[in-house]
Order: structure tokens, then C-alpha cells, then sequence
């Protein structure tokens, strides 16, 4: 098992930030911490990484507890904060030296030309990181935390600002590490949660509140329930939709489009039977997916 946690709990005075919370990751896993503003994410991953120290419970690094063993952890630990701090008077090429230097490496140069082909820094090397974009600027954040080939990479918002064209390839860059590490990373976007992250972990008021993997996760909440765009040709009205049976509930979406709400079975053929036989014309029929949005949401209400 690459990481443990076992009941953490953490105090900023009176106010309880993580509240006994347990989990472990293997290796090879990317796992996204979901959570709505002051739930406990940042503070679970500097206790992780070593700088915080838990009030209760203990952590499991690679079968390292962190009593009395936090510098052997940190060098097996990876990690992006969520504000990225970097030297930018510093050149690209100079800011990964002192980096490796940090960490006594040798083969230094061979290192850095590894990490920055890798990353896909190559143009930009002998760049100014003042004069970097945002994005590139992240690409050098999780250069860093790369350069001493940690067993286990923990990135905080690793995509926050970034344009969309940023987004995926830096979602491609995580894919591409992630055959021999274990990934956390911190995320409040959705799409780049299911479009990445083998398991899903919601914190909610410093508790986790789910844990599964991103396709069952879906299923934990009434946010599942079965909903089906359908268009008439001919103009229906709300009541007659509702009598259909397995149909609880439906919303209109435009003048002869609605959505229509049921249980866990698929209501299409229901549906299309009940327009055979009132003689109505069906011009899209269309199974909507449950979002990880709305299961998040409804999780932390």
C-alpha cells in the first residue's frame, strides 16, 4: 500500500478542519479530493506531505509513519501547492537546478533534461518563469515536483486558471506520470475530476462523505435517478406525461421538449410505447447521464 491515513484529525483553535478521517491509496491510483471551499482538502494534503502535523492519528507513507520519519516521506512526495510559489527572476533551467540541488541529486543535468522533455518545457527552458504564462508556469510547478521521482504526487488545483487548452494538456501530463505513481490531486472542476481520476473522495466539513470510484460514485445518490430528454412533434402536456408508468416527475425544456424524471429503469421504451399508442410523432429520444456535479452538490447539502 503506497499511502495510509487513519483517523486524522486537525484544529485551527477551536475550529475542527479534519475530523477524523481515514483512507488509503495504492499505488498507481489517481485519486480526486472534491470538496466545497474550507473542507479539509488543503490541510489533508500538507499532513500528507509532512508540513502539518496531524492532532490525532497517524500517516503511512510507503510503510513510513510520519513519527519520527517526516524527512524520508517528503522525499518520497511529490507535491504542487495550490498557489505555486516560484522564483520568477529565476530561468527555467536554473529554478530545476536548485530544485535538484534541494535534493542533493546527482546527474543533475541529465535529470533536468529528462524532466523538462517530460513536461513539455523544452521551448520555454531558457525562458525567465516571469515571463511564462500560467500554464507553463504550472508545468514548471509539477517539474519540481517530479525531479526526485517521488513514489506518490499530490497536486493542489494543478488546473485552477488555466484556459481550456491548458486544462487538457496538463490533464495530459498527469495521465502520462501516472503508470508508476500514486496521484492526488485537488480539483474543483468536475469534468477534470471524471475525465481523469480512477476514485473519487468528497470531503465535506473536514469528514469524508464519499469514496468510490468515479463510475460508482454516480450511483450513492438519488442524483442517478433516470432522466430522459424527449421531443414530440405534436404538443403533449405535463399530466399526460406524469401517467406514464415509471415516470414520477417531468420539467419542461422547450415548447414540445421535456425532460422526464424516473426510477433506476430506462424509461425509452416506455416512453416510445406510450407515443405508438397515442399516435405522437418522436423526433429525439435521449438518455441523459447523471453528472458528477450534481452528485457533489447534492452530497454536500
Amino acid at each position: 500500500m503506497s499511502l495510509k491515513i487513519e483517523e486524522i484529525s486537525k484544529f485551527y483553535g477551536k475550529q475542527k478542519a479534519l475530523d477524523r478521517i481515514s483512507l488509503s491509496v495504492n499505488s498507481g491510483e489517481i485519486v480526486g479530493i472534491l470538496g466545497p471551499n474550507g473542507a479539509g482538502k488543503t490541510t489533508m494534503m500538507k499532513i500528507i506531505t509532512g508540513f502539518l502535523h496531524p492532532d490525532e492519528g497517524k500517516v503511512w507513507v510507503n510503510d513510513l509513519s510520519n513519527t519520527g520519519n517526516t524527512l524520508q516521506i517528503r522525499r518520497q512526495i511529490g507535491y504542487l501547492p495550490e498557489n505555486n510559489p516560484l522564483y520568477l527572476d529565476l530561468y527555467v533551467t536554473e529554478y530545476l537546478s536548485l530544485v535538484a540541488g534541494i535534493y542533493h541529486l546527482k546527474g543533475a543535468k541529465s535529470l533536468i533534461k529528462q524532466i523538462i522533455e517530460l513536461t513539455g518545457l523544452e521551448r520555454e527552458k531558457h525562458k525567465m518563469i516571469g515571463a511564462l504564462s500560467k500554464g507553463y508556469r504550472q508545468r514548471i510547478g509539477i517539474a519540481q515536483a517530479l525531479i526526485h521521482d517521488p513514489s506518490i504526487l499530490i497536486l493542489d488545483e494543478p488546473t485552477s486558471g488555466l484556459d481550456p487548452s491548458q486544462i487538457v494538456e496538463i490533464r495530459k501530463l498527469i495521465l502520462s506520470i501516472s503508470s508508476n505513481k500514486t496521484v492526488l490531486l485537488s480539483t474543483h472542476i468536475m469534468q477534470e475530476a471524471e475525465a481523469i481520476c480512477d476514485r473519487i473522495i468528497i470531503l465535506n466539513q473536514g469528514k469524508i462523505v464519499a469514496d468510490d470510484t468515479t463510475g460508482n460514485i454516480k450511483t450513492l445518490t438519488s442524483a442517478s435517478t433516470q432522466k430522459v430528454m424527449v421531443e414530440f412533434a405534436e404538443t403533449v402536456t405535463a399530466e399526460a406525461l406524469v401517467g406514464i408508468h415509471g415516470v414520477s416527475k417531468v420539467q419542461a425544456v422547450a415548447e414540445k421538449t421535456w425532460m422526464v424524471f424516473g426510477g433506476d429503469a430506462d424509461l425509452r421504451p416506455v416512453i416510445f410505447r406510450y407515443a405508438v399508442s397515442k399516435g405522437l410523432t418522436i423526433l429525439t429520444l435521449t438518455q441523459q447521464e447523471s453528472s458528477l456535479e450534481n452528485v457533489f452538490l447534492e452530497i454536500v447539502k
